[in-house]
């Protein structure tokens, strides 16, 4: 996690108190380590390391646990997989984490779900924090300067090397203490309980399934036309085929914007890939296999072609677009209000997401209208009493106005 916007005058931290442990990658390591954390006080601190940009997917590559009279524990999930156990013998401890949508999935992954927890970004941030991650808050709220110098290492290397580790361990070395220090300004500031439902809600988090990941390709709103959509869709999937089987993120095989450039370009042959700017980056082998995927793109009947927009999920009726735009305009800016009004970002009060979704109903009605429809949304209680009712009277007011 990055150390900049860090005082530089403030004590270096370059070691944990108890110094770096060894890696646990042996099921008696393990048991031993399980019955340390069980034995344990408090809460757990816990962070994960992936390779992401690396790797085909989000997994684990190194999973730290620090927890009172247990100390640091670095373990191995590439050699401990199965990590349920360890999981269970912490069942009913608060976990903390710092930025925890990042880390619960691939610690799902493994096996590893808590019953309670505390992200310490998401606590800074609905108190207004302008520096959220992990160096600066232990700058400003510790008054200690994290050693944060591998932030983008490649994490499924062996064995890692020992200022890589030591690296890691500096993310839960000090992480209850932040968590004590922020949990005493929510109570002072009466966030506490909002705080308290947010972390409820984490528990059920999982990561955000697309129909069509495809489309989520950068750059994909400039290319125009079924065919040329078509074109990116095959590379796509061909490209993610290959990256899954060779374990390897998939913008090291093919990047998007290269992506993006042959789904516009006139490819007959390998030479007009490496004609178009970028293709000389792809060997003979990749550059015959994107070939592949154009041509089998471009054999495919019209009817076959992907829609140039998304298909709607749970689509329904709609409000008019005009109509639509003016009631998110005011509907968002009735939010950003409550927002600074309680110091906090707008997207933490209430997402942005299911303000356009409302904004997008052929009816918005009135307060208690609003309130249902944003418990649907899965908004917490604390949100909709704060913005149920703005949200419908921007609503209503855009609605006479274009009346």
């Amino acid at each position: 996690m990055s150390s900049r916007h860090v005082d530089e005058n403030l004590p270096l931290l370059a070691r944990p108190a108890g110094g770096v442990p060894e890696v646990i990658d042996t099921p008696a390591a393990l048991h031993e380590a399980i019955s340390a954390l069980a034995a344990g006080t408090g809460p757990v601190a816990i962070d994960a390391e992936r390779a992401s940009g690396i790797r085909y997917d989000d997994r684990a590559f190194l999973i730290q646990l620090k927890r009172a009279g247990s100390g640091i524990m670095l373990i191995d999930p590439e050699a401990l997989p199965d990590l349920t156990e360890l999981s269970a013998a912490l069942d009913g401890v608060e976990w903390v984490l710092h930025a925890a949508t990042q880390d619960l999935p691939c610690l799902a992954d493994r096996g590893m779900r808590p019953a309670a927890l505390f992200d310490t970004e998401l606590a800074a941030r609905m108190l207004g924090a302008e520096r959220f991650g992990l160096a600066a808050l232990v700058g400003s709220e510790l008054g200690v300067r994290l050693a944060k110098e591998h932030s983008y290492v490649d994490w499924s290397t062996r064995p890692l090397p020992l200022d890589w580790l030591n690296y890691a361990a500096l993310d839960v070395e000090l992480l209850v203490e932040l968590r004590d220090a922020l949990a005493t300004q929510l109570c002072d500031a009466g966030k506490d309980e909002f705080a308290r439902q947010e972390f409820a809600h984490l528990l059920g988090f999982e990561k955000r399934v697309h129909t069509d990941p495809w489309r989520r390709i950068s750059g994909l709103g400039s290319v125009r036309n079924r065919r040329a959509l078509a074109r990116a869709r095959q590379l796509w999937l061909d490209r993610d085929a290959a990256a899954a089987k060779q374990d390897l993120a998939p913008g090291r095989l093919l990047r998007d914007r290269l992506l993006v450039a042959l789904t516009k370009a006139k490819v007959r042959t390998i030479d007009d890939i490496y004609a178009v700017p970028g293709g000389k980056e792809l060997s003979g082998k990749q550059a015959a296999e994107v070939l592949h995927s154009l041509q089998r793109a471009d054999a495919l009947p019209a009817a076959e072609l992907p829609p140039l927009r998304a298909p709607q999920q749970n689509a329904g009726p709609r409000a008019d677009r005009e109509v639509a735009k003016a009631r998110s305009e005011r509907m968002r800016a009735a939010v950003r209000a409550v927002a600074e009004e309680m110091e906090m970002p707008h997207e933490v009060l209430l997402t942005p997401r299911l303000v356009k979704s409302l904004a997008n109903e052929p009816v918005v009605g009135d307060t208690a209208a609003v309130e249902d429809y944003l418990q649907a949304g899965q908004a917490r209680p604390w949100q909709i009493e704060r913005t149920a009712a703005v949200l419908a009277e921007a609503a209503a007011a855009a609605d006479a106005e274009a009346s």
